[in-house]
């Protein structure tokens, strides 16, 4: 790993509170590999024999509908872990997983971490650290959905990219229009037209690059009632 990735590592819910000592047993001696964009990662029904932690990219976990349509239920980002659940339900993974940008990644071996964990009871804390953050970031997903329109949760999006304390912003949409849209619960064509209606409010898109001349103005209007 780069030291890049190791602070990436690090920095994770699942090791950050982990001696270093302990975090190089999990890791073990698997290289991280490389998942090009579009790659499948695993499929629902699998055996659940890995966890991953992403070092830089985005993967997006979904399920499909009978009608052959993609439901998005959550999407992941670099310094996340996920899949860990699978190793205590079932041992098949839920879901599928796939790189929606060209990503880098850790795999963890779900024996030989579950090996551990029984060695070293301050892995089991870690689990739970990172177990409550997806929680967390679940329901704050659903409090969006549920209690801000459309244009509040794209507000709530954008923020979420600015660096913090910034009041103007220049930033790129992560990953493809059609994604962002999937996860703020909209259709493909409501978001063109929201993001010309962010135009009032200091947002300007060119292509994916998104530039905030206000990020104050726009982070009132995502929490206004």
């Amino acid at each position: 790993m780069t030291p890049d990735e190791l602070s990436t590592l690090r920095s994770s819910t699942l090791f950050n509170s982990l001696p270093d000592g302990i975090s190089q047993k999990i890791v073990g001696n698997e290289p991280p590999r490389n998942y090009a964009k579009g790659q499948t990662i695993f499929s629902q029904g699998e055996v659940a024999d890995h966890f991953y932690v992403i070092l830089s990219g985005w993967v997006k976990i979904y399920r499909l509908h009978s009608s052959g349509d993609e439901i998005i239920l959550h999407i992941f980002k670099s310094g996340d872990s996920f899949a860990e659940a699978a190793m205590f339900s079932g041992y098949r993974y839920p879901a599928m997983a796939e790189a929606i940008e060209n990503t880098r990644m850790l795999s963890i071996n779900c024996n030989h971490f579950k090996k551990l964990l029984g060695e070293n009871p301050e892995i089991a804390m870690s689990m739970l650290a990172s177990t409550s953050v997806h929680l967390k970031g679940l329901v704050l997903e659903i409090e969006q959905m549920k209690g801000r329109n459309s244009l509040q949760r794209l507000a709530f999006f954008l923020i979420d990219l600015c660096p913090m304390d910034a009041t103007k912003a220049v930033v790129e949409l992560p990953y493809e229009k059609y994604l962002v849209a999937s996860r703020l619960g909209i259709q493909p064509e409501s978001l063109s037209r929201l993001l010309k209606k962010m135009q009032g409010y200091g947002v300007h898109c060119n292509k994916n690059k998104i530039t905030i001349s206000d990020v104050v103005a726009l982070r009132d209007l995502a929490i206004e009632d």
